[in-house]
């Protein structure tokens, strides 16, 4: 194998400016990764969640920059730092060469590392890299929580590129509950999650509440309260973080991960148009 498989991947996206080729290479890189980790016992422990997810394994239509994991179970032993370290020996495949930045604080739930290189500009043929800039490090960041909320369900999806392998992964409606849980309890706009969010519900996904209740219960605004999730709960507290959402900021953290194509969607973000796709959850949950 050689810089050429990647070369030819980067070709099938077609990009059309800077900002797309260089979204095009980091999804390239994500899969590899995710390649790399199947070939380790990593999936027989952790599963693939969030938008990137989405967007590799359902084609949802947005890049996506983080990848994310959860343990299947909690353990406070486990190390993401040790499975990364395999990486590099995969990339090196290809031809890339790869930094390994541990970023996890001790006794945090949350593990953090990323992984980082600074040769693609020499490594693949870049139409629209910019010609009067050093090449940008190309950077992945991974998390996985130790310490997950109980109630997902997985299934296992399988990917061909580079090469097949498995990848566990929580069913959408555990998705869709671990994204409801950002929606509610973020402290920031994110438009990237109401993207989603739109995205399950023309797709009819039905929410894990049990999941989302214990998610509640241990992050958030409603940090140990037991058994507050139901039905009702949630369109109450959705209708209500709707009308509070600055549509514009949100908007503007979307606009970089869309092609140009779909920009013009962005126009009808406003609160009556999450409250009618609130209505329209609300008839098949």
């Amino acid at each position: 194998m050689s810089v050429k498989i990647l070369q030819e991947r980067l070709e099938r996206y077609q990009p059309k400016s800077w900002t797309e080729e260089e979204n095009a290479i980091k999804e390239i890189f994500q899969e590899v990764a995710l390649a790399a980790l199947g070939r380790t016992d990593f999936f027989k422990y952790a599963a693939f969640q969030g938008g990137t997810a989405l967007r590799i394994l359902y084609t949802l239509q947005r890049f996506s920059e983080d990848l994310d994991f959860i343990l299947k179970a909690p353990d406070p032993q486990f190390r993401l730092i040790d499975y990364l370290k395999n990486l590099r020996e995969e990339f090196s495949v290809y031809g890339v060469l790869m930094e390994v930045e541990d970023r996890s604080k001790l006794n945090a739930s949350v593990q953090k590392a990323f992984i980082k290189e600074d040769s693609t500009g020499s490594m693949l043929s870049l139409k629209y890299k910019p010609r009067d800039q050093q090449p940008r490090k190309i950077k992945i960041k991974f998390e996985i929580d130790t310490n997950p909320p109980l109630g997902s369900v997985f299934e296992t999806k399988f990917l061909d590129f580079p090469f097949s392998f498995g990848v566990l992964m929580q069913d959408l409606p555990s998705l869709f509950a671990g994204k409801n849980h950002a929606l509610l309890c973020r402290e920031y706009i994110k438009g990237r999650d109401w993207y989603d969010f739109l995205w399950y519900v023309g797709r009819k996904i039905p929410i894990n509440f049990t999941l989302l209740d214990n998610a509640c219960q241990q992050n958030g605004p409603w940090k140990g309260e037991q058994g507050i999730v139901t039905k009702d709960w949630y369109l109450q507290n959705m209708e209500k973080k709707i009308g509070s959402i600055d549509w514009e900021a949100a908007k503007k953290d979307i606009a970089r991960f869309l092609k140009p194509r779909d920009l013009p969607t962005l126009d009808l973000w406003n609160t009556n148009f999450f409250l009618d796709h609130l209505n329209k959850l609300k008839e098949y949950l």
